[in-house]
């Protein structure tokens, strides 16, 4: 495996939101760039940081919950949105 390989099949983790009927990644509309992503972050403690600076709805729940980049990067691709990994300040750190 390359180190490209070993990158996009690294572990992230990304916020679920929840009303109770059924799970879904939080995603996000940057409107600048026009762009619609899923944050993702290198570890929990950054999720749960970051999920303070994200745009919610109310009656959500919100987790963090870990997930295979290689795996969140098909799953956005098929619904039309990109991921952006975050650090816990909400800089893009990468964009997928």
């Amino acid at each position: 495996m390359t180190e490209q390989d070993e990158a996009v099949s690294r572990w992230v983790w990304v916020i679920v939101q929840s009303d109770g009927s059924g799970e879904q990644f939080l995603g996000q509309v940057d409107g600048d760039l026009n762009i619609s992503f899923i944050p993702a972050f290198p570890e929990k403690d950054a999720a749960l940081m970051g999920l303070g600076r994200l745009a919610r709805e109310k009656g959500m729940t919100y987790e963090a919950q870990a997930i295979r980049l290689d795996d969140l990067r098909a799953r956005a691709g098929q619904n039309g949105f990109a991921v952006f990994v975050l650090d816990g300040e909400g800089r893009i750190v990468e964009r997928h």
